[in-house]
């Protein structure tokens, strides 16, 4: 098997996640991606978090019956702050892989990537792809990888947070059964 990790916060998942996820995996011929939620994440603080057993939820929700997604516990499973090199070390224990499994980052992520835990090892044990998420340019990157070209889909977690919040609709903007856990859980409302 060839695997992709897309990991994040999925706080909460949606659709340019899977938009990007099938992505990157038809183009680059991964056999399956998996979706990995951070327990927390070291250089990001989390906003309107409703914890981390909650996010997993909903990545599986939006997962189940793509048997080309793995929703996969184990930042939950190891609590604390996550880190991706000991994910990608984890990965490559637990599944039958053909080679080094490959780590999807936004180009969001590239500018501080050198602060990352073990990024030079990070950078060797698993093959870098880069997705466009807010720049339509390729951005310098200075460890080995590959740049996707994949669209850009002005969506993010923020805004449906956002849109939660002020009570206008998201309905459309996550998977529906995504949409049914917010509307019945009462998450990213305020007030």
């Amino acid at each position: 098997m060839r695997l992709l990790m897309f990991g994040g916060s999925f706080n909460p998942i949606h659709i340019g996640h899977l938009i990007l996820a099938e992505e990157a995996r038809i183009a680059l011929g991964y056999t399956r991606v998996a979706l990995v939620p951070a327990a927390r994440r070291p250089l990001k603080d989390l906003q309107d978090d409703p914890g981390p057993e909650a996010r997993l939820a909903m990545a599986a929700a939006a997962a189940e019956g793509d048997t080309d997604l793995i929703v996969w516990d184990g930042e939950i499973r190891r609590g604390g702050l996550s880190y991706s090199i000991d994910t990608i070390r984890e990965l490559s224990r637990t599944f039958d892989l053909e080679e080094k499994p490959g780590l999807l980052l936004g180009d969001d992520l590239l500018s501080n990537f050198s602060e990352w835990r073990e990024a030079e090892a990070l950078a060797r044990e698993a093959r870098i792809v880069c997705a466009r998420r807010e720049h339509a340019d390729r951005l310098y990157f200075p460890y080995e990888h590959v740049y996707l070209d994949n669209l850009l889909i002005p969506i993010s977690s923020r805004m449906i947070r956002d849109r939660v919040s002020a009570g206008l609709p998201f309905r459309r903007l996550v998977p529906d059964p995504v949409w049914r856990i917010i509307r019945d859980s009462g998450y990213y409302r305020r007030g």
